[in-house]
This record gives C-alpha cells, structure tokens and sequence, in this order.
C-alpha cells in the first residue's frame, strides 16, 4: 500500500517544503525572498551598474541577449540539483511506529529521509547565497555559476581594515564601506549595512585598540541581557557578526575575510527558483524544493526523489563589499 496516500508531486512537495529549514543564518535574515519562475531562465536587464529582473520567455524558448542603447539584457540559467535514494523493505522490516501499524513505520522512515535529503538542499542554498554576497555563485564543487563583477563589467569593492596594527583608524575603515554601500543603492532602501565575519576576523576586531573599549561596553550591556554580541555588535555604522558556517572542509567565509551588505532592501537581493521538471509543473511558478516518493515495480520499495532549482542574485552587485585584515 502506499503510506503517502497518493504519491503526487504535490503532496509529497508540499511535505518537503514545511520541514523546517535547520542550517542557514541567511535564511534566518531573509536576505534572499524566493521569487518562482516559470522556465529555468534569469533574464536581467543592467542600465548603469543596476540589474533588474525582465519577464521570461515561454520554458524551452531561447534566450534574449541584446543591447538597447545603454541598456545591457543578459540571460542566466538556473542550476540544478537532484537527489535519489533507494528504500528497500529491509530498512523498514520489523518497524513499527509505536502504537500504530506497520504502514505508520514506512510512512515515518520515508519522511526522515525526506528530511535528511531537505537538509542537503538547504545547505547548499545556503553556500549559494553566501556566494551571491560574495559577488560570485558556485556549486558545491566550486564550479562557478555565475560571476557578478565580471558579467556586468563592475569593479569588486575590498577594504583591509589592517586589525594588526594598532593604529589603524577601524572606524574609518567602516566608514569607507559604509559610504560605498551607500553610494551603490541608487535609490534603494535600507536600514543599514551588515557584515558577516570569520571567527578570526571577528576576534581581530574586537581586540584592537580602537575597538576594545566601545566592544567592551557593548558586551556588557549585551550580557546583562542574556545575550550573545557574536551575534551582532554594532561599531562604526556596521552590524559586525560572526559567521562559521562550514560543511566537510568547506567554509563559507575564510580565515581573516567577512563580507558586508545592506539590510532592509526591497530589490536587490532574490532568490530564484525555478520549476522543476516534472509533467505535473510544466507552466507554474517554481518553488524551492521538490519531491516524489515511487514504489518500485512488484513492490520491492521505494525510489525517493528530491530537487531543487535556485539561483541567488544581488541585482546591485556594487553594494557588496569584502572585508579583509592583512595582518
């Protein structure tokens, strides 16, 4: 019997989708709101240093890419992740979920693997995003999806806030991001600039000189409330946090390296998501993850299926900042 009911791409997305998202800081800003597509094509319009999202063509229809006097159209393709695990009846043999039949115990052990599956999507959303702040999108094996500096001809913005020596003017060097990332919202909204650091970067800071005494007030206010200032301790116009995200070997920001951006933006930062390629979703707007569940033939288990299709974009790339110490 099928312990899903039916095994619709529906149902079985819809319970993909309502796992809570267990690894992901930028998530939890909701720095990138998910906006679906109805193709796996970004189509984005540069004029003077600003991307704007353009209305897609029909899925399977080519992409435009053309010059309008100033006005530069490019197109981007959506990447694609895909997962298959195997469930066969000796994983679920003698489970028995407690109080419940048989089919109660099938049912929960394909939803734990839906739920393991969930969870490698999310980190990878999350490495993606990381990318997009950084300026350049890639994949879990480095391979670059897309590089925002280079395809729109934009210089990257890097300031070495020099935390070794000790007379180095550190609230200048916030002021020096601050006033780029101002400069470059052209017309966008914010409520201030953030700064995601490594653990390095992080203790550089709030051991310099310059820092220590306004850290120090700030921590002790922090721990009066309960609170963490890794969390976020504000100095010089930045929201300083730390950031340690790191999966395998792989970290999201390297030693001595943070990146900076803006908060509060209505347009600048998107994540894209694209349909996935089912006979079912042919023609409506993608959500993040999918799933379906297929009993194999005679009933000899099951093939669970999962993907997801983002792209993360900072359609200001100019706002983006990376902060480095030298020393």
């Amino acid at each position: 019997m099928n312990p899903f009911g039916l095994f619709s791409v529906a149902d079985i997305s819809a319970a993909i989708n309502v796992i809570p998202n267990r690894y992901g800081r930028l998530n939890e800003l909701n720095l990138f709101p998910v906006k679906g597509l109805i193709n796996n094509t970004v189509i984005v319009e540069e004029k003077n240093g600003s991307l704007s999202l353009l209305t897609a063509d029909e899925f399977g229809a080519p992409g435009t890419v053309g010059t309008i006097g100033k006005r530069k159209v490019r197109t981007f393709s959506v990447p694609h992740y895909y997962q298959n695990e195997r469930v066969t009846p000796y994983d679920v043999n003698g489970l028995r979920a407690f109080g419940t039949e048989q089919q109660a115990a099938v049912q929960q052990y394909l939803t734990d693997r839906l739920e393991t599956m969930r969870a490698k999507h999310d980190q990878t959303l999350e490495y993606m995003r990381m990318g997009a702040l950084k300026g350049i999108v890639t994949d879990g094996a480095g391979n670059t999806i897309v590089d925002l500096f280079t395809d729109f001809g934009i210089v990257k913005k890097s300031v070495d806030f020099v935390l070794g020596t000790s007379t180095t003017d550190v609230r200048g060097k916030c002021y020096e991001v601050v006033r780029h990332v101002e400069d470059n919202l052209q017309g966008e909204v914010s409520r201030g600039v953030h700064a995601l650091v490594s653990a390095e970067f992080f203790d550089k800071l709030i051991q310099h000189s310059k820092v220590k005494e306004a850290y120090a007030n700030y921590q002790e206010a922090a721990q009066r409330l309960g609170g963490d200032v890794r969390k976020g301790f504000t100095f010089g116009g930045i929201t300083f946090e730390e950031y340690r995200a790191i999966v395998g070997s792989t970290r999201f920001i390297d030693a001595n390296e943070g990146q900076a951006f803006p908060l509060g933006t209505l347009q600048t930062f998107n994540t894209y998501a694209a349909p996935a390629d089912f006979n079912e979703t042919v023609g409506q707007l993608g959500q993040l993850y999918y799933g379906k569940v297929v009993e194999e033939e005679l009933g000899r288990g099951y093939i669970i299926h999962t993907q997801s299709h983002p792209l993360p974009m900072c359609l200001r790339p100019g706002v983006l900042v990376e902060l480095t110490t030298s020393n």
